[in-house]
């Protein structure tokens, strides 16, 4: 009875070896997509591998959240977590650092991305490393002091603030633009980043011979709200056009003002170059009243369809963008980096590695970008990128300006 039972035993265990075998066989002749995808779907299969994406909502930063849902579409809800930080981050603080380090209480979760990084994600990146220094974590466009964040995150990656404040400006001269008007608002203009730029593009302004003004506008996230603040752009924009003129270019620090000042510059005149966070959907379809859903997440389309719409408004020379949306990008691009860094086929701070990531989702962008250089101190972060994409300007053709093939006179990178 004993050896019956035994031989039973060994029987089941060759059962099993045999079932196992199969499986595997079967994985391995099974069509398989891209390197990074079947590495992924592995991960993810087992249970090992989570990726978690934060963004504003959909009515803050359109461009973030749908650019996270891309990439939860291409890998899975199983592995890619979604989360949104409140709409009034300044006021409910507690509830931004809460709602970022609430997805490390996964014991799955290997990443985590904040994109735009409000204040909050240094102390939720902080609080993150305390319980969980394995999970990677990533800031896209962060809204606190690069060097306060980077002590923080792992890696950060901002919009290039310095080589697009001298770069606006050079493309608005270009364009036959004499003067050229910023719009923004206290809380903004707190942050190193928009302070700087705000610098930057006045000197450049002075180099190439046009007027500078500084426009206030109300915060989106104050007692007026969103609905508040768009209100009074639409109304001062046919008075600042009037005060400064057809040839005067504007630009916006906020998301939520682009649509009405792109609506009423489409209706009175002025220039537009790009947003602050560039995109053919930062503004556009509200502006001109298109629906873009049938082309959504193809920005070749998208592009197509805008571009149409603003010239048969009148508007072509005048508007520009980039043809990928930087908002979009960042949030699946980001997240893309991390599980090449995950997967052993990315260092995490290769700038090469980061515009690969990048162009999985802006496949034909030319992208540029360097380490930020602290203007105090004149050091190099090793772990925080500025990073650019060319500008797109529309018209019967539209035109690249060829931007990113543009050196930014060095001492633009010390003007603070």
């Amino acid at each position: 009875m004993k050896k019956f039972i035994a031989l039973l035993l060994a029987l089941c265990m060759a059962f099993a070896l045999c079932a196992c075998g199969d499986s595997t066989s079967a994985s391995t002749t099974a069509p398989a997509a891209d390197k990074s995808t079947e590495a992924a779907d592995t991960t993810a299969a087992e249970g090992t591998v989570h990726i978690g994406i934060v963004t504003g909502s959909v009515s803050q930063s359109e461009d973030d959240r749908r650019g996270a849902e891309a990439f939860q579409a291409k890998y899975g809800e199983d592995m890619v977590k979604l989360a949104i930080y409140p709409d009034n981050f300044t006021e409910e603080l507690e509830t931004t650092i809460q709602t970022i380090v609430n997805l490390s209480d996964d014991p799955d979760m290997k990443a985590i991305i904040v994109n735009q990084a409000v204040p909050g994600t240094t102390e939720a990146f902080r609080r993150i490393k305390e319980s969980r220094p394995d999970i990677i974590c990533i800031a896209g466009e962060s809204h606190e002091d690069l060097p306060e964040i980077g002590s923080a995150a792992d890696l950060v990656c901002n919009n290039d603030f310095v080589a697009r404040g001298y770069l606006i400006i050079r493309t608005a001269h270009e364009l036959g633009c004499d003067t050229f008007v910023h719009i923004s608002f206290p809380r903004h203009m707190s942050y190193e980043t928009m302070s700087r730029r705000v610098a930057i593009m006045q000197a450049a302004c002075d180099e190439f011979g046009m007027k500078f003004v500084l426009e206030t506008a109300p915060d989106p996230t104050s007692d007026v709200g969103v609905a508040g603040a768009q209100a009074y752009i639409l109304e001062k924009v046919p008075e600042w056009v009037e005060k400064y003129g057809q040839n005067a270019a504007y630009f916006c620090t906020n998301d939520a003002h682009t649509e009405p000042l792109l609506k009423q510059l489409l209706e009175y005149g002025g220039y537009f170059i790009e947003a602050d966070l560039p995109s053919p959907t930062m503004g556009y379809p509200g502006a001109l009243g298109i629906d873009l859903t049938e082309e959504a997440g193809d920005y070749e389309k998208i592009l197509a369809k805008v571009e149409k719409a603003v010239c048969e408004k009148g508007g072509a020379g005048r508007f520009g963008t980039w043809a990928y949306s930087y908002g979009y990008t960042v949030s699946a691009g980001l997240a893309q980096h991390a599980l090449n860094v995950i997967n052993g086929e990315s260092e995490l701070c290769d700038m090469d590695d980061i515009s690969k990531a990048y162009q999985e989702f802006s496949p034909n962008a030319a992208w540029n970008g360097s380490n930020y250089t602290n203007a105090e101190t004149g050091v190099k972060a090793e772990n925080t990128f500025l990073v650019y994409q060319d500008t797109y300007i529309m018209g019967e053709p539209g035109t690249y300006m060829h931007a990113t093939d543009i050196e930014v006179p060095e001492k633009y990178f010390t003007i603070k």
